[in-house]
């Protein structure tokens, strides 16, 4: 079960809908759950945030929404700074039907997305407002903390989009461009230098975006992508540690497996031989087919 964060330690009253949480840096944090919702938006730096046992490699842009049923943590953190919003649907007074804007007891929502540059500027001055409001107990702070959280709600409704479907962005920026081409392609090589001709953009001026945001190369962050992918299948399918390989980008089994090993300390066999199924392999996310 992990840890339960209880609302009584982040509400400043029973009444307050909202609260936020900033973490600069964030810490490791092992295994828990809430009992009230939340936003994840990370602002810089990198980490591997753990989600229902799934592992998603997190940098500047990424947006989590977190129910009070799900399991999560944090680890190998590099620089990640991020802001938690907390919220509890319960105490919402403004009467609106939050069901388009937020997951609210939907077991098929999807939890993770990202957030446009433009997106990210605009959120963060609404949170900046939104956390002198929630730190306060009267009715009208109250008020105004729910209504900035309903405009923060709306701008990420606005401004996220699914990042493998370079398709869906909206309003992209070089760095949106180029984060949703990365992620479009964790099973077959990247082409940067034919990305940037495309786009018309300078190479050596992204890559130096890129490090300044996430703390990382292209290169390792689209490796530790693959790494991501390769723990999930392996943890959550049947699939031949090759075809696993394959899915991941790596056209070589053994190579793959080489690189696993340096990087998590174990063989993809071990690896999945230290996790016991209670049921059988989930299907795959439908992006992943």
């Amino acid at each position: 079960m992990g840890l339960i964060l209880a609302k009584a330690d982040y509400f400043p009253s029973e009444a307050m809908p909202v609260s936020v949480a900033d973490r600069a840096p964030q810490p490791s944090f092992p295994p828990h759950r809430h009992e009230f919702s939340e936003i994840v938006i990370v602002w810089r730096g990198n980490g591997l945030h753990v989600l229902n046992d799934r592992p998603w490699l997190v940098t500047c842009g990424d947006l989590f929404y977190i129910q009070h049923s799900d399991c999560h943590s944090y680890e190998s953190v590099n620089d990640l700074v991020l802001d938690n919003i907390l919220y509890c649907p319960e105490r919402f007074r403004l009467g609106l039907d939050w069901s388009q804007l937020l997951p609210l007891d939907d077991a098929d929502y999807r939890a993770h997305w990202r957030l446009t540059t433009r997106g990210m500027a605009l959120a963060r001055g609404v949170i900046v407002q939104l956390e002198q409001e929630s730190r306060k107990t009267d009715l009208l702070s109250m008020q105004l903390a729910e209504a900035l959280f309903l405009q923060l709600a709306l701008i990420l409704r606005r401004h996220r989009y699914v990042a493998e479907r370079a398709g869906e962005l909206p309003e992209g920026e070089q760095l949106d461009l180029l984060m949703s081409a990365i992620q479009a392609s964790t099973a077959r090589p990247f082409d940067l230098a034919a990305f940037c001709q495309h786009n018309r953009l300078s190479e050596r001026a992204l890559k130096q975006l890129f490090r300044q945001q996430t703390g990382m190369t292209i290169g390792h962050y689209l490796r530790q992508l693959q790494l991501c992918q390769a723990k999930y299948l392996l943890r959550n399918t049947d699939l031949l540690i090759g075809e696993v390989a394959f899915r991941c980008g790596f056209d070589d089994s053994n190579y793959f497996s080489a690189v696993f090993t340096r990087e998590t300390g174990f063989t993809p066999s071990a690896w999945r031989q230290r996790f016991e199924r209670t049921s059988k392999p989930q299907p795959l996310p439908e992006q992943q087919k």
